[in-house]
């Protein structure tokens, strides 16, 4: 039973992973800070993969899936 679960999960994390290739995410650093004025810069840091990473996930999930479904002698 948790072998299924565990497969569905790496089926929907692969299948996220080859149609989302990158994502973005931006922080706030500050550079000057003197009495009253302070100045910050965002910075974006671009997060990206290749698609083959999604697909061994996808058929990873579908080997557990389709191990954990067969009955054992």
């Amino acid at each position: 039973m948790k072998t299924k679960s565990i497969g569905i999960i790496l089926i929907i994390i692969g299948i996220i992973m080859v149609l989302y290739n990158s994502f973005n995410f931006t922080t706030t650093e500050k550079l000057v800070d003197i009495g009253p004025i302070e100045i910050n810069k965002e910075v974006n840091h671009p997060m990206a993969w290749s698609p083959i990473i999604g697909i061994v996930l996808a058929v990873g999930g579908v080997v557990l899936l389709v191990t954990g479904t067969t009955k054992k002698a």
